[in-house]
C-alpha cells in the first residue's frame, strides 16, 4: 500500500476540520431553528440572542472571561450565547440544545478558573445568567433571594442596604458570580463563624434537563443536597438561591500587617488561626517583593478592638500588633478591606461586575490543598525557594486560610463539601501572567506543577484533598467531556468530595440519566464498582 504523502495527509485533514466545522455549524442551524419554533414570539427574545454574525457576540463574550488562557485565538467557542431576562426562558433553551445536539455551559461570573462555564470542545452554546441578578432582601425573616447571575459584592451591598447589622458569609472577591460559587461550596471571611455560603442555602430554583422548573420541594432533598457544593452544571441551571442571611455586630475591626522573612511567625499561625476564637480570621498572602518573602496578614473580627488587641496578646503576641495597624468599621466596609480596596472607596464599587482596583484579566494557573498537621518550618523555607525563580517574578501569591470554628462542627457529609474537621487551613497557590508572556504559559504552568509536587508531604492524603470552585484539570488523567468512566471521575471526584462523591453519583444517575448536563470534570451517570453496575 502506497504511503500517503505530507500534502495527501494535509487534505485528509482539512476534510475533516471542514466536515467538523460544518456539523457544528448545521447543529448551531438546528439550535437556532427549534428556538423560533419553541418561542412563539421569537421576536421578544431575538435581542438575547448573540450569534458569531452579531456586533455584540465578542464583546458578551469576553466581559465575564476572568482567566486569558481561555480567551485566545484558538480558544473553542460557543455556537450561541444566550442571556435569559427570565427563568421562563431557559426550558426551551434546554429542549432545543438536547434536539439539535449542542451542549450547554452555564456561566455566572466567569471566574471559573479551568474556564469550563464558556469553552468546550464540541458544539455548545452558553447561557449567561448576567440578567438573572435580582436580589431581594427580607429583613424580618433574615432571608434573602438572589438570582444566579448576582455577583457577592452586589448581595453585600443589597444586604447592607436593608440593615448594618445582617451579612453573609461569602467570598472575598466582590465581582465573584453567586451562582458558581454557591454551588461549589463558597468560603470567605466569616466562615471560621458561621460555615460555607453552601450551608447558608435554604431554598433554590432549577432547571432540570425535562425543563422543569423546580424548588426545593419539587426537586428533593436528594438534587437540594448535591447543588450545595456539589457543583450545579452536573444537574441543571440553577436561576435562584434563597439564603439564611447571619448575624454581625455594628462594629467589626479589621488589620492588614506585612510582615517579611516570616517563616517563624507564619509557622506558629498554624497553630493559632484554626484554634482561635472563631470571631477572629487571620488569613495571610504570601508573595515576593523585589528579593524578600512577604507575608500579608489580613483580618476581620467581629467585635472591637479592645478585644481584639486582649486576643491577639494571648494568642498571637508574636505578629507584633499594635493598636494603630487596626480599623474600627461597619462591616460592609469589612468588606472593601479584605478585598484590598481602600476602605474610603465608595461602597458602589461592590456592584461593577469588574475586578476589584479595575485589574485587568490575565492568565492564571491555581491549585489548591488542605493541611491537616502543621508544615515544620524547613517546609516552609522549601515553598520560599520556588518564589525566587523567574516565573515567581510575574504575580505568584500563596494563600492561606484558616479554618476551625464553625468548619470544624459541621458534618462532612452534610454537603458535598467535606473539608471539615480535622483540615487547619487551605493552602493555595496561584500564579498569574501578562498578555506578553501568553505565548509562554506552559513555563508557569510548570512552575505551579512543581510546587504542587513539591506540597506532597504537607498535604492531606488517601485522598489528597482539592477545593471544587478552585478547579483544575491537572486533576486525574483523560478529562474528557462527558466521561462517564467512574474508576476516572472518581480520581478527581475524590479529592473534592471524598466519600460525598458515591452519592453525587447516584443523585446524578437519578436526575440526568443521559448526561445532558456534562464537562470534563462533571458528576458520572454510570457507576462500576467491583464489575457490577449500581
Amino acid at each position: 500500500m502506497r504511503t500517503p504523502t505530507i500534502s495527501s495527509l494535509t487534505l485528509i485533514l482539512i476534510v475533516i476540520l471542514s466536515r467538523s466545522s460544518a456539523t457544528f455549524a448545521d447543529k448551531c442551524d438546528d439550535f437556532l431553528e427549534c428556538l423560533k419554533y419553541e418561542f412563539h414570539n421569537y421576536s421578544s427574545i431575538s435581542n438575547l440572542v448573540h450569534t458569531k454574525t452579531n456586533s455584540s457576540f465578542v464583546s458578551i463574550l469576553r466581559f465575564s472571561i476572568h482567566n486569558l488562557r481561555f480567551a485566545t485565538k484558538n480558544t473553542p467557542k460557543p455556537q450561541v450565547i444566550i442571556t435569559p431576562q427570565h427563568e421562563s426562558q431557559i426550558p426551551p433553551l434546554i429542549l432545543c440544545a438536547r434536539k439539535s445536539e449542542v451542549q450547554i455551559r452555564t456561566r455566572s461570573g466567569g471566574h471559573d478558573f479551568e474556564g469550563l462555564s464558556y469553552v468546550s470542545e464540541v458544539p455548545f452554546v452558553i447561557v449567561d445568567l448576567v440578567n438573572l441578578s435580582e436580589i431581594t432582601v427580607d429583613v424580618e425573616h433574615k432571608t434573602a433571594w438572589v438570582g444566579s447571575g448576582a455577583t457577592l459584592g452586589s448581595l453585600y451591598y443589597k444586604i447592607a442596604e436593608k440593615s448594618p447589622i445582617l451579612g453573609f458569609p461569602a467570598g472575598l472577591c466582590p465581582s465573584v458570580g453567586v451562582g458558581g460559587h454557591f454551588s461549589g461550596g463558597g468560603y470567605g471571611a466569616l466562615t471560621r463563624k458561621y460555615g460555607l455560603s453552601a450551608d447558608h442555602v435554604i431554598d433554590a430554583r432549577i432547571v432540570d434537563v425535562n425543563g422543569r422548573i423546580l424548588d426545593r420541594e419539587s426537586m428533593g432533598e436528594d438534587l437540594f443536597w448535591a447543588i450545595r457544593g456539589g457543583g450545579g452544571a452536573s444537574f441543571g441551571v440553577i436561576v435562584a438561591w434563597k439564603v439564611q442571611l447571619v448575624d454581625v455586630p455594628e462594629k467589626v475591626t479589621v488589620f492588614t500587617v506585612n510582615r517579611q522573612n516570616a517563616t517563624q511567625i507564619i509557622h506558629r499561625w498554624q497553630y493559632v488561626a484554626p484554634e482561635t476564637d472563631r470571631d477572629l480570621l487571620i488569613g495571610i498572602n504570601v508573595n515576593r517583593v523585589n528579593a524578600t518573602i512577604n507575608a500579608s496578614f489580613f483580618s476581620l473580627f467581629l467585635g472591637g478592638v479592645d478585644r481584639l488587641m486582649s486576643l491577639m496578646q494571648e494568642h498571637f503576641p508574636e505578629l507584633g500588633l499594635v493598636r494603630e495597624d487596626c480599623i474600627e468599621t461597619s462591616w460592609i466596609k469589612s468588606v472593601l478591606h479584605v478585598a484590598y480596596l481602600p476602605m474610603e472607596t465608595p461602597l458602589e464599587v461592590l456592584l461593577s461586575r469588574i475586578q476589584p482596583n479595575n485589574a485587568p484579566p490575565s492568565y492564571i494557573k491555581i491549585k489548591s490543598n488542605y493541611v491537616q498537621k502543621p508544615i515544620p518550618a524547613s517546609g516552609l523555607e522549601g515553598v520560599w525557594r520556588f518564589f525566587y525563580e523567574a516565573e515567581a517574578e510575574a504575580t505568584a501569591f500563596l494563600f492561606l486560610y484558616p479554618y476551625g470554628g464553625r468548619m470544624a462542627e459541621i458534618s462532612e457529609s452534610a454537603t458535598p463539601f467535606p473539608h471539615r474537621a480535622g483540615n487547619l487551613y487551605s493552602f493555595n497557590h496561584y500564579i498569574s501572567w501578562g498578555e506578553s508572556e501568553g505565548r509562554n504559559s506552559d513555563r508557569y504552568i510548570s512552575w505551579s506543577r512543581r510546587l504542587e509536587n513539591y506540597m506532597t508531604p504537607y498535604v492531606s492524603r488517601s485522598p489528597r484533598s482539592a477545593y471544587l470552585n478552585y478547579r483544575d484539570l491537572d486533576i486525574g488523567v483523560n478529562n474528557v467531556v462527558g466521561d462517564t468512566s467512574y474508576s476516572r471521575a472518581s480520581v478527581w471526584g475524590k479529592k473534592y468530595f471524598g466519600h460525598n462523591f458515591d452519592r453525587l453519583v447516584r443523585v446524578k444517575i437519578m436526575v440526568d440519566p443521559q448526561n445532558f448536563f456534562r464537562n470534563e470534570q462533571s458528576i458520572p451517570n454510570k457507576w462500576k464498582k467491583n464489575g457490577r453496575r449500581i
